[in-house]
C-alpha cells in the first residue's frame, strides 16, 4: 500500500478486548487530522495483525469512511487479544503452537508505508506493546480503553461508565424478577482484578451485597445481609459479585485458556460458585445467578463514553503533531493531559477499600463482605 499522494501517515490500531467508544476515538482522530493539509490516517484491521499478515489489512480512514460511527460500539477496524508483533502465534514442524518476536519486522513494514507514529487505543496490554515498540525508536502513542477502568495513570477510561450502565440496567430488573419470586439474584459482572464496575452498579442500582476483588468475602457476612432481608420466606436480595472476587484465605475463580496467544486467564463462574457455598453452608432461600458477560462491553456508548472517547481522540493526534511519542492520553479532571508510557503502565488502579466510594457504598448499607 504506497502513500501516492505524499501525505504523513499516522497509523491507528485498536487492540485488546473491544469497547463502547472506539469508533469515537477514531471518528475524532481522523476528524482532527482532516484539519491538517499533509495528513493522512490509516488504520490495521484487528490490531497489529493488519500490518503483519499477508496480505496486509489497511484501510484508509477519512471523514465518509467515519461519518456516524461515533454511536456504535466495537471497532470498524477489528481487535483482538491474542498474540502480538511480540509475541507471534506459530505452529512449529510438530504441529507445536510456539511464539516469535516479529516487531522488528514491524517497524520496517511501517516505514514502507510511510507511518510516521502509530496510536495505539488499548488497555494495560497494548500499552506495554507501545511501551516496547517506543523503546525500540518507533513514535508511539497511547489511548487508554478498558471497561475495567484498571490503568491507574487515567481517572478514568472510555467504555467503563456504559459498562457500569449496562450492569445498572441489570440490577435494576433483576430487582423485579427478585422480588416477585422471593429470591436471591446473583449478578456477576466483568471487571477482571478491579472492582469498579460491581462496586459502581450496586450503589447505582441498590443492590444489597457487592463483592470486589480488593475486598475478600466472609460467607457468614453475605449469609447475615441475606437473612436481614427476609421475613420468612418473603423477602429478596441482590448481590453483585466481580469475576475478580474472592472469599477470605480463598483464590480467584479462574481457567486456564488453551486458545492461541491468549496469554490470560479466563476468568468467571463466581457466581455459581458463591450460590454453592452458599447452599453448603445452610442457606435454603431459592437462589439464581445471571452472568452478564460481553453485554457490558457491547451496544451504544453512553454520551459519557463518547465525549471523553473523541477528547482522547482529538488530543492523541495533537500529540502526534506535537511529537510526544511514549507518552499516552489520560484524563485528569477537568483537562486531558499525557503521561509517559512507563507512568501509564507502572500501577494497576484497584479499588481502594477505605475510599469515599466504599464509604459511600457502606453507608447505604450495602454489604461488603466484611
Amino acid at each position: 500500500m504506497k502513500n501516492r499522494n505524499m501525505k504523513k501517515r499516522v497509523l491507528v490500531a485498536t487492540g485488546g478486548g473491544d469497547c463502547p467508544g472506539l469508533n469515537a476515538v477514531i471518528r475524532a482522530i481522523v476528524n482532527r487530522a482532516g484539519k491538517e493539509k499533509d495528513w493522512e490516517v490509516i488504520g490495521s484491521i484487528n490490531a497489529f495483525d493488519g500490518i503483519l499478515n499477508e496480505p496486509q489489512e489497511i484501510v484508509v480512514l477519512d471523514d465518509k469512511k467515519v461519518a456516524g460511527i461515533h454511536i456504535r460500539g466495537g471497532t470498524i477496524i477489528g481487535t483482538t487479544n491474542k498474540g502480538g508483533p511480540f509475541a507471534w502465534p506459530i505452529k512449529d514442524n510438530e504441529g507445536n503452537w510456539t511464539s516469535a518476536d516479529r516487531s522488528d519486522e514491524m517497524i520496517r513494514r511501517l516505514q514502507y508505508l510511510g507511518v510516521e507514529a502509530v496510536i495505539n487505543i488499548g488497555g494495560d496490554g497494548s500499552q506495554k506493546i507501545s511501551k516496547m515498540f517506543h523503546e525500540k525508536g518507533a513514535n508511539f502513542i497511547g489511548v487508554p480503553k478498558t471497561i475495567d477502568n484498571d490503568l491507574s495513570a487515567t481517572d478514568f477510561t472510555f467504555g467503563f461508565q456504559t459498562a457500569v450502565q449496562e450492569a445498572t440496567t441489570a440490577v435494576d430488573k433483576l430487582v423485579t424478577t427478585a422480588a416477585s419470586h422471593n429470591r436471591v439474584f446473583v449478578l456477576e459482572v466483568m471487571g477482571r482484578y478491579a472492582g469498579w464496575i460491581a462496586l459502581n452498579a450496586a450503589i447505582a442500582g441498590g443492590a444489597d451485597v457487592a463483592l470486589i476483588p480488593e475486598i475478600p468475602y466472609d460467607l457468614n457476612r453475605v449469609v447475615d445481609k441475606i437473612d436481614s432481608r427476609f421475613d420468612g420466606d418473603r423477602g429478596f436480595a441482590i448481590i453483585v459479585i466481580a469475576e475478580g472476587a474472592k472469599p477470605v484465605n480463598g483464590d480467584i475463580h479462574f481457567k486456564e485458556s488453551n486458545e492461541v496467544g491468549y496469554n490470560k486467564v479466563r476468568l468467571g463462574g463466581v457466581a455459581t460458585k458463591l450460590i454453592n457455598e452458599l447452599k453448603e453452608i445452610g442457606v435454603k432461600t431459592d437462589m439464581r445467578e445471571t452472568v452478564l458477560g460481553h453485554l457490558q462491553r457491547g451496544g451504544t456508548p453512553t454520551a459519557y463514553d463518547r465525549i471523553l472517547a473523541t477528547q482522547f481522540g482529538v488530543k492523541a493526534f495533537e500529540m502526534v503533531l506535537e511529537k510526544k511519542f511514549g507518552q499516552m492520553v489520560a484524563y485528569h479532571h477537568p483537562n486531558i493531559v499525557s503521561v509517559p508510557l512507563e507512568e501509564a503502565i507502572s500501577q494497576y488502579n484497584f479499588v481502594n477499600p477505605g475510599s469515599d466510594l466504599v464509604k459511600a457504598a457502606r453507608g447505604v448499607g450495602i454489604c461488603l463482605g466484611d
